[in-house]
């Protein structure tokens, strides 16, 4: 056995041993830290993700909670993963990605990934929500580098669908008849913290990329890689537009993405309904 699947294995059984509910979920949420949205939700059990062996080694933000969650509206019961696990805080690739395959091993088969994003394409507007159906990886880095353990996913894993297209169609349907505005988005994945220059920020929209982040990436090509379907959206709190580029005070990013937030609220429990 690896010591990647030894380590997963570990987290799982301690997850399995804290969980209040008897039945094997299949859908898991993945989110930046305490979105408003979340309040939609009754949360059955918390545990902190500092409380879940093995522990990471040289990262300084290991901040979250997994949250056994149930949607009465949606009638489904599944878990969030409050807070994401970020290449900036000092975690290795293979750390980021840890909480994805663990979720393999708890029986998950699909994930949603929520992230904060800026965004690059002139036509977008900050306080929107953007549905992503395919990203670039501009991180220099990416969790599958080393050792493959073939009991996770095939070494060279196929990423020509990495957004489930069919789930995609889907999702777009039922947006679209709700009348619900959305901008379909290629996400470009950077390693942050920093915010970004002028320059890149014209670069970045040149490869084609309508939206930017720091999290997203990563836990997409685990996911891939463990045959998770995998659907992904951004709040979207920053204009990234190289000839208006601005700095924005934090108090602004927070109402733009609150504003996202309370948009998509609207929407989410029927997304997860639509999950079987």
């Amino acid at each position: 056995m690896t010591e990647q699947k030894r380590r997963i294995l570990e987290s799982a059984a301690y997850i399995k041993a804290q969980s209040p509910f008897s039945v094997k979920q299949s859908f898991a949420l993945i989110t930046y830290r305490n979105p408003s949205f979340l309040k939609s939700f009754d949360h059955v059990k918390k545990i902190k993700y500092s409380e879940i062996p093995p522990k990471f080694d040289g990262a300084v933000d290991a901040e979250g909670e997994l949250i056994f969650a149930e949607s009465k509206k949606a009638e489904k019961k599944f878990i969030i993963l409050n807070g994401h696990i970020n290449f900036f805080g000092g975690f290795r690739m293979r750390d980021v990605a840890h909480p994805i395959y663990v979720l393999k091993e708890l029986g998950i088969k699909r994930i949603m990934i929520i992230d904060e994003v800026g965004h690059l394409n002139p036509r977008f507007e900050v306080g929107g929500v953007a549905a992503i159906y395919d990203h670039i990886n501009f991180m220099g880095d990416n969790p599958l580098i080393g050792e493959n353990d073939d009991t996770l996913g095939t070494r060279f894993p196929d990423m020509s669908d990495p957004y489930d297209a069919k789930w995609f169609g889907d999702i777009e349907n039922y947006l679209r008849e709700k009348k619900f505005r959305y901008f379909p988005s290629v996400y470009i994945g950077v390693t942050g913290p920093e915010t970004e220059t002028e320059a890149e920020c014209r670069f970045y929209r040149e490869t084609g990329s309508d939206v930017l982040g720091y999290s997203l990436v990563p836990e997409n090509i685990a996911a891939v890689h463990a045959k998770i379907d995998c659907a992904a959206f951004g709040m979207i709190s920053r204009e990234l537009v190289a000839d208006r580029l601005v700095e924005i005070s934090k108090e602004d990013q927070l109402k733009n993405r609150l504003k996202a937030e309370k948009a998509f609220a609207a929407v989410l429990e029927d997304l997860i309904s639509m999950i079987r």
